[in-house]
């Protein structure tokens, strides 16, 4: 008995082992090959499969030099002010978050772009503890083995922007028809504005509520400043 699970437990480290080698070899190997693909569009694949629909994934990755500064700055500004100055995890906002919940409002997400980076790219949508710890790993790793403007470049060309749009490309494209280096302030603070929701909110149909936000967005891209993206 003492035996078995002796090798039960050895087992099991191996495992464990391999598992770490192999997710330090993804992240490495995304540092520099383009990344065509994520975790969340094969979920939405599926979950299309699953109600017996056709769903086609629109995705044409852009280096960093051809995705517009004021798409960068807009994100930042509407996603994580503090991205280049953290590590993966923002404790500022993470703190008013649970203070905010504690005060009888909303427990309301703070997630940084690395983190959102690491779920989207290796994970799935659903929250749960597993996932949590998953995304913490993940989120370490590329704070560790990349610079922030690779996890942003990547960040921008995967993130979903509507039913099957996925990265800045095929957004720029579907809702204003321009290229991802073409997006003007106002394109790319209403793209950044509807993150949060992207398959309830429309960019190039915007509502107040959108119309609003993307207005605060590029009051604080103006407070940025462009010479922040310097600084990643």
């Amino acid at each position: 008995m003492r035996k078995g699970l002796g090798w039960l437990v050895r087992a099991l480290g191996l495992a464990l082992l391999g598992w770490i080698g192999l997710s330090v070899l993804a992240v490495l190997m995304f540092r520099v090959v383009p990344v065509g693909g994520s975790m969340v569009m094969l979920e939405r694949k599926v979950e299309a499969w699953s109600a017996g629909e056709s769903l086609d994934i629109r995705q044409d990755w852009r280096p960093w030099a051809e995705l517009a500064d004021t798409a960068k700055l807009a994100v930042i500004a509407a996603e994580d002010q503090r991205f280049p100055d953290h590590h993966g995890f923002d404790l500022v906002e993470l703190r008013r978050a649970v203070e905010a919940s504690l005060n009888g409002g909303d427990l309301r997400g703070a997630s940084t772009l690395s983190q959102q980076t690491a779920k989207n790219l290796f994970l799935w949508t659903g929250r749960s503890w597993v996932r949590k710890g998953l995304e913490a790993w993940f989120t370490l790793l590329l704070e560790t083995l990349w610079p922030k403007e690779r996890i942003l470049e990547v960040y921008l060309n995967i993130a979903e922007w509507d039913d099957g749009v996925f990265g800045l490309e095929a957004a720029a494209q579907h809702y204003f028809g321009v290229s991802a280096s073409r997006l003007s302030a106002a394109q790319a603070s209403r793209l950044a504005a509807i993150l949060p929701n992207p398959r309830g909110w429309s960019a190039s149909r915007p509502s107040a509520h959108v119309l609003s936000r993307s207005a605060w967005i590029r009051g604080q891209m103006r407070n940025l400043g462009t010479a922040y993206l310097e600084r990643l």
